[in-house]
């Protein structure tokens, strides 16, 4: 069984490039980030049905998600297989966990910015430019109640969908593995969406998967109204698959949620990886 075997000295990053550099199994960078950082992605289990994509921290704030993709890392699946994409937007979580001096020049100096001079930016979502990874996706884009349409530390849109770097590679490896099923972890809430305007009859197939979820973490569903343009969305639309969004951790607790925050998201949602593959 693989363990993780996290370094607290070590950044969010750090910790994801080692347990990369030390799983065994079959994994891949499947694109870079705005500053160059590698994408990483673990595959885990068979490439058998179903198979599907579980990603983390596409928000650079919910970078305790990570921390969860390593646990099911080490819990593995029961049934079919899992593509992990522990770190997706890995310069906004840095960003966002040790400050501007991540960036290199000139995104330095922008952050700061529109971070209002303010050298802490913990509170932080975006990518390094700005971008809003999860409000960037081709799926109503743009039509979200909480767009805004210039560079800003969260719910900027990009000038196009797909324009992030991050985004692009999520979506290009998206169509390269054709999952059956995604879902993309976040915080906080402890709540489930599953929706995205599809037709009843896969609203139905999909409902019951969403159950499943909200079994194995105690989770609550719902649905999203107003929100567009994430990557859920974008699998539910132009791949007509169950797609979920899973926010992580109580809503009493306060952005960014920390590492001792993590036992809890790990003891609720650990288990949902092999109770959802279970359940197709």
């Amino acid at each position: 069984m693989f363990r993780a075997r996290i370094r607290y000295s070590m950044n969010i990053f750090e910790e994801t490039e080692a347990v990369y550099s030390r799983y065994r199994g079959e994994k891949k960078i499947y694109g870079k980030s705005a500053e160059g950082r590698p994408l990483f992605a673990i595959f885990l289990g068979r490439h058998e049905f179903p198979v599907g994509i579980s990603q983390y921290a596409i928000h650079a704030r919910e970078w305790v998600t990570t921390l969860l993709a390593f646990a099911h890392l080490e819990r593995g699946i029961g049934r079919g297989g899992v593509w992990l994409l522990p770190l997706t937007n890995p310069d906004g979580a840095l960003l966002s966990q040790t400050g501007a001096d991540s960036l290199s020049e000139p995104r330095r100096t922008q952050a700061l910015k529109l971070n209002k001079g303010n050298s802490d930016f913990s509170l932080w979502k975006a990518n390094a430019e700005g971008v809003d990874l999860n409000v960037n996706f081709d799926a109503r884009w743009g039509t979200g109640k909480q767009n805004l349409f210039s560079p800003a530390p969260e719910n900027f849109v990009g000038d196009l969908p797909l324009c992030a770097p991050e985004s692009r590679a999520l979506w290009q490896f998206t169509e390269e593995v054709s999952p059956d099923f995604t879902i993309s972890w976040h915080t906080k809430g402890e709540e489930i969406y599953w929706r995205f305007h599809e037709p009843l009859f896969r609203a139905v197939r999909d409902k019951r998967l969403a159950k499943i979820l909200s079994r194995s973490t105690g989770y609550s569903l719902r649905e999203a109204k107003g929100s567009a343009g994430g990557y859920k969305d974008m699998c539910i639309q132009k791949l007509k698959i169950p797609a979920f969004t899973v926010e992580c951790g109580s809503d009493a607790l306060s952005h960014p949620l920390q590492r001792e925050q993590a036992a809890d998201i790990i003891e609720k949602c650990g288990g949902a990886l092999r109770a959802l593959t279970e359940g197709f």
